[in-house]
This record gives structure tokens, sequence and C-alpha cells, in this order.
């Protein structure tokens, strides 16, 4: 099963279009794990529990693991997803973006130790940086294209030959010259609606990651009004903060699970209206 045949059964399977991105902060992890002997992996599990009929994809953010040295819980992590919830698209969030033999170790790294179905990457230094990464036919490519953060315009918002916004040409790339092995999705966030349909309207019916929601203020409602294709799907909706820290006691999986819930009802009855 290739990359878009796995996100469209995790889709169709879940009935939902949520990923719950896996970006634990050691400083807070609730006081009842702190005595484990790993316990970003325990929060991790107990978040995926009470999640796992909920989410279609879970995104685990490698900085999170690497800077704790606990590469081994992220491992565990997406070994764990793949037992609890073997319908979800585990997608790797690395951004990485380089030349040559150092991007085909990256997309090694990303694919084959971490087994990941797809990985975001940086397509700042161009087209065949992203090769190596797409020569895995049948794992999922997410590139770079509007951001959500509100520094994102700075570079993305520059006007190419023509006149066209930088991260619209990125948009026609992907579509047109990239997509070879039609396995590329693209970032574009939440806080940027407008830009999501105007990405969506060169793309078709491409995948897209979309983060923003939650802690950084996305709008739901335009993001799917804007990027939601004509079967109701085209999107993975991501929310991590939101979510993982919804509640800080004992009953953090609970609250996590009840944020999930939530927003999976908005995120339902917003596709019931498109």
């Amino acid at each position: 099963m290739n990359f878009y045949q796995k996100l469209n059964h995790a889709w169709e399977q879940t009935g939902s279009l949520l990923c719950v991105g896996l970006d634990p902060d050691v400083l807070r992890i609730p006081s009842c794990l702190a005595e484990s002997d790993a316990p970003i992996f325990e929060f991790n599990r107990a978040i995926i529990d009470a999640t796992a009929e909920l989410a279609s994809c879970y995104k685990p953010q490698f900085a999170h693991y690497a800077a704790a040295g606990l590469l081994n819980e992220l491992r565990d992590t997406i070994d764990y997803i793949r037992e609890r919830a073997p319908h979800s698209v585990v997608i790797l969030d690395f951004k990485r973006g380089d030349i040559g033999s150092t991007a085909r170790h990256y997309a090694e790294e990303g694919f084959e130790v971490y087994g990941a179905d797809a990985v975001t990457v940086n397509p700042y230094m161009g087209g065949d940086t992203l090769k190596p990464f797409t020569e895995y036919k049948d794992k999922g490519v997410i590139v770079l294209c509007k951001t959500s953060n509100p520094g994102s315009a700075e570079l993305q918002g520059l006007k190419v030959e023509g006149g066209q916004e930088l991260y619209l040409h990125v948009a026609e790339k992907a579509a047109n010259e990239w997509n070879r092995h039609q396995n590329l999705a693209l970032v574009v966030g939440a806080t940027y609606p407008a830009e999501l349909g105007a990405v969506r309207q060169i793309v078709g019916d491409m995948p897209l990651l979309v983060p923003g929601i939650g802690a950084q203020g996305g709008d739901l409602a335009g993001t799917l009004k804007a990027g939601l294709t004509a079967n109701g799907t085209g999107l993975m909706i991501n929310s991590s903060r939101g979510i993982l820290y919804a509640g800080t006691g004992d009953d953090f999986a609970e609250a996590a699970g009840k944020a999930a819930k939530e927003l999976h009802a908005a995120i339902r009855a917003g596709r019931e209206n498109h």
C-alpha cells in the first residue's frame, strides 16, 4: 500500500482527519510519570491509548526526542502506534533538506531507521534535494509550503518572477514537477486559510498537512472550507499542545482524549457542512 492509499485507508477507517502531534516536553511531563524509567514513552503511550479511535495520523516531532537524548523512546513510540493504532499514518516531523548523499542518509533515517510512513522536508535547496526521499515510492514526502508561524511571510511571501508569491511557486513545483511518484503532500498552516485555499486551487486533491490548530489559534472553519477536497478529505489536521497538555494532573490522558474528541467532532461537523 503506497502513501496515498494508506492515508485514504486511515481516513476511511477512522472517519477522521485528526492528526495528533506527539511533541512531548520533558519539563511538562506530569508528576505521576516522574519516576518512570521512560517518562516520554509512558506519556506518549497514554496519549495514544486515549486518542487511538479518533486519530488517522500521529506526528512525532524529532527534535523533542533528540534534544532530550531520548531517540530510543521515539522508536518505542512509533512501535507502539503500530501496535495500538495500526490503521494510523505515522509522520516523522523532522524537516530535513540537503543535497546528494546527505539527503539520501536523511531519507534512510526517516524511512528505514524509524519506519515512518511519511516525513516532512524543506525544499529551500531545490527539487533535487527531494529526490532521495521521493524515490521511496511507497512513502510520503510532506513539503513545507506555507507554514503556520507568524514569520513565515518573510520568505514564503516574497514575490518571484511574474509576481507570484514563493509559497505558491512551491505549490506549483510540487504539483507539476516534483510529484513524479505520486507521494507528495504539502504543509500549509491553519493560521492562513486564504493561502491554504490558494494552494488547494493549484494542487488539486494533493493531501495537505495542516498545523496551527489549538495553541497557535488556527482557523478550523476557514481551513475546512478552503482545504477539503470534493469527497470531504484531503487534510491532516494537526493539534499538538492543545491535546497533549489539555490536562496536567494524573488525569492528563483523559483530558487529552476529551480535547481530541472535541476537535474530532468539530472537524466532522465542518465536513458535514462542506
